[in-house]
């Protein structure tokens, strides 16, 4: 007698996108019913790859998204203070932490969604060649160099160990300009108030820096890893959605225009280390 074979792991990823899709119908039905839309305090260095998340996430809950962006840190102290988001993107995975353990996000929705990546940019009219990396930040050509301000900004902090690790950090540190986030940073450099802007790859890969200037990607050895949190605000009186929101972060759709914006992904079971 022949013996059917079976597909176990066809069998397992149909059942576990029955359960994703369950719980996404459920939220969306959840949201509709309390009349709200999902907030989300996001680090700014998802300036350009949060619409097409916020889009794939309302065609795939019909719950309707609204985003305030900025430093990490600075919705560190918001959240501390009962500021009324549902989801914090965060460029730090510290700061979701520290949150979690006083309790003002929920510990069991931590999900590490992606690693930044650092680059130097300038405008292509700048006359400078940034491929010849951190070096060219010494030369008397520079004059300017935007950062995010390093006290609140992951990606400030990642550009000051990178000018340590080359050696150059005291030689350019009187050309420092300091911005409240790095999509101010990179706002300093393509205005020309700033020669060069330290920031993540997703905004060297959006519009309007793209077309407007060119940019070096600083090795992951110059600094340490950017490792981005998520997380449910306790308070959220939308927790349903938010939890469909985290749920949509970790699906093949949403880990595809990450890595397309030049983020690098976690594997799913690091990405919940406590």
């Amino acid at each position: 007698m022949m013996k059917a074979r079976i597909d176990l792991s066809g069998m397992v990823s149909r059942l576990m996108a029955a359960v994703v899709a369950l719980g996404l119908l459920t939220a969306s039905s959840l949201s509709a019913r309390a009349g709200g839309t999902l907030t989300i305090a996001a680090a700014s260095d998802l300036q350009t790859v949060l619409p097409s998340l916020a889009a794939g996430f309302e065609r795939s809950t019909g719950i309707k998204v609204t985003v305030t962006l900025g430093s990490s840190g600075s919705f560190f102290a918001q959240i501390q203070n009962g500021a009324p988001f549902d989801v914090f993107l965060s460029a730090d995975a510290d700061y979701p932490r520290k949150l979690a353990k006083a309790g003002h996000v929920d510990a069991a929705s931590v999900y590490d969604y992606a690693t930044g990546v650092l680059v130097m940019w300038t405008r292509q009219d700048s006359g400078l060649d940034v491929m010849k990396g951190l070096p060219l930040l010494g030369d008397a050509q520079v004059r300017r160099i935007a950062i995010a301000n390093p006290a609140i900004a992951p990606y400030g902090r990642a550009s000051f160990a990178s000018l340590r690790t080359a050696g150059i950090a005291g030689i350019v540190e009187r050309k420092l300009v300091y911005a409240d986030s790095v999509a101010q940073a990179a706002q300093f450099a393509l205005s020309g108030n700033a020669d060069v802007a330290m920031i993540g790859h997703a905004l060297a890969l959006g519009a309007p820096l793209r077309d407007a200037g060119r940019f070096y990607e600083v090795p992951d050895r110059m600094h340490p890893p950017i490792i981005q949190s998520a997380a449910i605000v306790a308070g959220s009186r939308n927790k349903a959605a938010a939890g469909a929101f985290l749920t949509y972060l970790k699906s093949a759709d949403a880990r595809t225009t990450l890595r397309a914006f030049g983020f690098r992904l976690p594997t799913l079971a690091a990405a919940g280390r406590p």
